[in-house]
């Protein structure tokens, strides 16, 4: 068994001593439970809980124990005062050794614990066949899921609690906050796959305008594409009140748009409503569903807000779909992808030059195509400034245009017009979780660790299944030299996802800040075939070896890589590893020396510098000063 605290960390960034406090009451009433089920604690990890039992029977009773307890605590305690457990169990072998515990049983419990709900309990499918008609308890299934380092994919229950069902019906839970579910493509040509993705992030888009309404992001509702599963556990694992989900059918120039809004407390439909139309209606109807939805969640809609509503984004039906064809292609983040969706979005404009949202559009890939190295940084980032400039200038009610312009103002290292940018985007959308994220790191880089993590914070409130969304808050921790939080954070991203690329770098560079070489090699090794580049990758694991003192294995990556900037093909490749292995074998000339080439290179990482312990031996030199000033984060 497995048991984690819920809220925990945000509870001990609120106040530290009252975390603490709860933390041993949660110890207090957990202990004397597991004894009562002949449970042996082998360990505590921080706040969490691994606990063995000799027969599986015991250890569910246990678990349910364990949340009737604590859910009958929670009845009238104020909400910082309720202890909430995630609890996972799997049934198999273990080793004992030096007083603790090892094996593949124990990697899957811990596996499967964050993918319990808040006061919940999942099991494996051997633990689900040895007591399912035993317990007295229902199950439903999760589906089979990958778990990191787990090699077959494995079958996971979602233990249905007796009081769930009537808590449920009763719960309070907010109908203001919306999800609005991936459109399905009733199309005769699967091809149109684009319209309804790109007719879901529109409508997105525009009940975001509604101010009163916390509108869930597109990256979270996606993941709901083609799923089963019920409304009420989509509206409870996004904790959304309220679910608009719809189809759609395009056929030449007509559509039809199906959309039903859904009170999540009790499955209760608010409003439906047809559409057969032409293409050519597309905003009148997405206007009409917003205002529909306002009044049936009976919220007001502001005056500019209407406005905002009201206002077509281009008269020309051919360039509206050109776009969501960019907008479809730019969601697949890939090198070909943006290439594609440039141009699309730049025969949107051909058809429409007044035409804020594409010209939004290749701003952003251009972003992406800088970020992601598959262009140089100066190049790729003088385009998206470039274009998102005339997007404001073309639209300044467009908090995605003031978006694009703040972010592309940030790699010109201009961080006080950035930052008005931001606020503007944020004044004109307050539920843009990509302005929170963007702006977050602008805060960050700016020194300010406290406001940039109410930001990260908040995007993810607004985008919780956003993995990348979900790593800037650890990265945030990271900053602040709050490592362990940082790591829980990364990790419960990459137990969803343990492929994702962002999260193990960013692992791998929480370990090396604190001298743990080994799990920073392990991760280093584990990032390397996800990159599939060795000019990208092996210049961090000669990182690891020149901190860890193996400056031999270092020095002999560097020659094979030819030393100096690192290369891919026609490709830029940060040379931010390459500095940070010369940092650690003590060569700080050609530390230097390459930080200075970087400049010239435009490289936004360079702004992060003064956050990283791994650059203390360099940062007050002249040189590397004279680095910041330019780049306008030095005194």
């Amino acid at each position: 068994m497995f048991t984690d605290m819920v809220g925990y960390t945000a509870l001990t960034q609120k106040s530290e001593s009252t975390a603490l406090e709860l933390l041993e009451k949660h110890r207090g009433l957990l202990r004397p439970i597991f004894a009562e089920h002949a449970g042996t604690v082998v360990k505590t990890i921080g706040d969490a809980f691994l606990v063995e039992f000799s027969n599986v029977l015991d250890a569910t009773k246990c678990a349910v124990k364990i949340q009737k307890t604590l859910r009958d605590l929670a009845t009238g305690a104020p909400s910082d005062g309720r202890i909430q457990v995630r609890i996972g169990l799997h049934l198999g072998d273990v080793v004992h050794k030096h007083g603790d515990v090892y094996g593949d049983a124990v990697n899957i419990a811990s596996r499967i614990e964050p993918l319990a709900e808040p006061g919940g309990i999942c099991v494996s499918e051997q633990v689900y066949y040895k007591v399912r008609n035993k317990v007295g308890l229902s199950f439903t299934s999760l589906g089979k899921r990958e778990l990191k380092n787990v090699e077959a994919p494995l079958e996971l229950y979602r233990v249905e609690l007796p009081w769930e069902k009537k808590q449920e019906m009763n719960e309070e839970a907010d109908v203001s906050r919306i999800a609005v579910l991936p459109f399905v493509n009733i199309s005769p040509d699967p091809k149109d796959e684009y319209f309804a993705d790109g007719l879901t992030e529109e409508m997105i888009s525009t009940i975001s305008n509604i101010s009163e309404l916390s509108v869930i992001s597109r990256t979270s509702v996606m993941s709901y594409r083609g799923t089963n599963k019920k409304v009420r556990d989509i509206g409870r694992e996004l904790d959304a009140g309220s679910v608009l989900e719809g189809s759609v059918r395009k056929a030449d120039n007509r559509m039809r748009i199906t959309v039903q809004l859904i009170d999540v407390r009790n499955d209760r439909h608010l409003w439906a409503q047809s559409y057969d139309r032409q293409l050519d209606d597309v905003f009148a109807i997405q206007s009409d569903i917003a205002n529909r939805v306002a009044d049936a969640l009976k919220v007001k809609i502001l005056p500019d807000e209407r406005q905002r509503l009201r206002k077509r984004p281009t008269n020309s039906t051919e360039a509206y779909t050109l776009y969501l064809k960019g907008r479809y292609y730019w969601n697949e983040r890939k090198k070909e992808s943006l290439l594609k969706a440039i141009k699309y979005f730049e025969r949107a404009i051909g058809l429409d030059p007044n035409y804020a949202l594409a010209h939004a559009g290749i701003s952003d890939c251009y972003s992406v195509l800088g970020d992601h190295g598959y262009l140089p940084y100066s190049e790729a980032f003088a385009g998206s400034r470039r274009y998102a400039a005339k997007a404001v200038e073309l639209d300044d009610s467009s908090a995605e245009a003031h978006t694009s312009l703040a972010s592309s103002l940030v790699t010109n290292w201009d961080w006080d017009g950035s930052e008005r940018e931001f606020r503007r985007a944020l004044e004109l959308n307050p539920n843009y979780a990509t302005a929170h994220h963007w702006y977050g790191l602008l805060l960050m880089k700016k020194g300010k660790l406290d406001e940039a993590l109410r930001e990260a914070l908040r995007a993810q409130e607004l985008d919780p299944l956003s993995p990348i969304v979900n790593i800037f808050s650890g990265v945030v921790y990271s900053a602040m030299k709050k490592y362990d939080v940082a790591e829980k954070q990364i990790k419960k991203t990459l137990e969803v996802d343990p492929n994702f690329i962002p999260g193990h770098s960013n692992l791998l560079v929480i370990y090396l800040r604190q001298g743990r070489f080994a799990e920073a090699e392990k991760e280093t090794r584990e990032l390397m075939p996800l990159i599939n580049s060795d000019a990208r990758s092996r210049p961090w694991l000669a990182a690891v070896y020149a901190f860890a003192g193996r400056k031999g294995d270092a020095r002999k990556i560097l020659e094979e890589l030819g030393g100096g900037t690192p290369h891919d093909d026609d490709e830029y490749v940060s040379a931010q590893g390459t500095v940070t292995t010369y940092l650690g074998l003590g060569e700080k000339e050609k530390a230097i020396g390459l930080i200075e080439k970087e400049y010239e290179m435009h490289a936004d990482w360079l702004a992060e510098m003064h956050l990283d312990p791994l650059f203390a031996s360099v940062i007050s030199e002249p040189r590397v000063v004279a680095v910041m000033r330019k780049i306008g984060l030095a005194d």
